[in-house]
């Protein structure tokens, strides 16, 4: 009896002793996070109050000041804490529509900034999870990892039958760290709304947080990786990982390594040939993006799944010309009447059919304040106008200046500041993220889209589910 009273004991002492460990870094954490975010919460509000004694071109530069400022703050502190800090600047730093230049012009430089764990602490939760010493489950195992993000890290490592593999692992902590960030992050955008464009913040909040909570459950990533594997696996030019489910635990998944090149590193290699003359750069160029394209066409609109963090540190160009896609912490599911309201919206954007688009964005959710479709076309013009011009064009001259560029995003935000979209619907929190990161890239290579080829066949084959 004593034996087991000590057994007891002893559990109940190392259960304290993490959740003190855990209150610590919660503790540490409110007080380091916290400062910083009512800091920033306490600069607008006193700009709001002095705002009233300044004319309007002196309290607009005092402003613009202060998002610059603020926002070097906010990426300095995501540098050095990590955690759900850094990854929501990243989420953050395409979303020009949410956030002031200033703003996303500093927290553009989150990508790729996060500092690697040391490899002791990888090996620890490696065999903690996987329930034995590195060497017995792994020939190899790379102390460097080959890519560290803000809530894992991979490390190349051959398996005991020879295989090469990526495993990730989720740093140490990171759980409690996530769960304090988006407490403190929620609080935040409570207070600082009020200085940011009119939009659907409740939304974006809720959807922000589920998306970064559920990237540290390994489990359904692997089933989400698994669905995408065996959906495109009898496409040539895209491709998923596999997983090895007897190296997968916990806070470690193992995959099958494909080797390629960052797709930005293929592009620009192919650009500068391009612009020498060189038409078979030009192809490649085309063909890549064409293929990234047809790949979230399929994913959002077949699949009904898809991944929702396009960096391009989670796209590959393999030597043989394949598409890899990589990271699947990030995914969103769409019911089949979902896909069907997206799908309806596609082609009615296809076809520049405004008073179909208005209905089915109308009927996806979307609702701008006033009630009148304007604001909603301009979004949809900026998100789907280029397919359009691709397709009626032969995928030439479609892609627009770069003052062109900011005229539009001038005459958006000028829409959504006199009649903002006050509600949208949960998944398009992630859409608009993938509309955006895949916006950037198109127009920065100007690829001419074979529309035909990529977009036609998906979306001519997909069945109406609806009735």
């Amino acid at each position: 009896m004593l034996a087991d009273d000590w057994d007891a004991l002893a559990r109940d002492g190392a259960a304290l002793g993490r959740e003190l460990d855990r209150w610590r870094m919660r503790s540490g954490r409110a007080a380091g996070t916290g400062w910083l975010l009512a800091r920033v919460a306490g600069s607008y509000r006193l700009h709001a109050l002095r705002s009233a004694f300044l004319d309007d071109a002196a309290a607009g530069a005092e402003r613009e000041a202060l998002h610059r400022e603020n926002a070097r703050r906010v990426r300095a502190a995501s540098l050095r804490q990590g955690g759900a800090l850094l990854k929501v600047g990243q989420m953050l730093s395409a979303r020009l529509d949410l956030l002031p230049a200033a703003w996303v012009a500093e927290l553009s430089a989150l990508q790729d900034a996060a500092a690697p764990v040391p490899f002791e602490a990888v090996r620890a939760a490696v065999e903690a999870d996987l329930g034995a010493p590195l060497a017995a489950r792994f020939a190899e195992f790379e102390p460097e990892p080959i890519a560290a993000a803000s809530i894992a890290q991979v490390h190349r490592a051959r398996t005991l039958d020879g295989q090469d593999v990526a495993v990730k692992v989720q740093r140490p902590g990171i759980a409690v760290l996530v769960e304090t960030d988006l407490e403190l992050l929620a609080q935040f955008v409570d207070a600082v709304r009020s200085m940011l464009p009119d939009a659907d913040y409740d939304t974006i909040v809720r959807q922000v947080r589920a998306r970064v909570s559920e990237e540290l459950d390994f489990e359904a990533e692997g089933r989400a990786m698994d669905r995408l594997a065996r959906h495109f696996a009898a496409h040539a030019g895209i491709r998923v990982p596999r997983r090895v489910p007897a190296l997968c635990a916990g806070r470690v998944l193992t995959a099958e390594l494909v080797e390629g090149r960052r797709i930005t590193a293929a592009l620009d290699a192919w650009r500068a040939q391009r612009d020498a003359g060189d038409e078979g750069a030009a192809a490649k160029i085309d063909r890549i993006l064409g293929l990234l394209l047809e790949a979230y066409v399929r994913q959002i609109l077949e699949a009904g799944l898809f991944q929702a963090d396009p960096h391009p540190g989670n796209l590959l160009v393999t030597g043989g010309g394949e598409l890899v896609l990589l990271d699947f912490g990030c995914t969103c599911e769409l019911a089949p009447p979902l896909r069907d309201g997206y799908l309806a919206l596609v082609q009615a954007s296809l076809a520049g059919d405004d008073g179909r688009v208005a209905e089915r964005l109308a009927a996806l959710g979307f609702a701008t304040r006033s009630g009148r479709p304007d604001t909603l076309l301009r979004f949809a013009e900026a998100m789907l106008g280029a397919l359009r011009r691709a397709a009626t064009a032969g995928g030439k001259d479609v892609w627009l200046g770069g003052r062109e560029v900011a005229a539009q995003a001038r005459e958006l935000l000028a829409s959504m500041d006199g009649d903002p979209v006050v509600r949208i619907p949960d998944e398009f929190v992630m859409l608009a993220r993938i509309f955006g990161t895949l916006g950037g890239l198109f127009q920065h290579y100007e690829p001419r889209i074979d529309v035909a080829r990529h977009l036609v066949p998906v979306l001519g084959s997909i069945p109406s589910r609806s009735g």
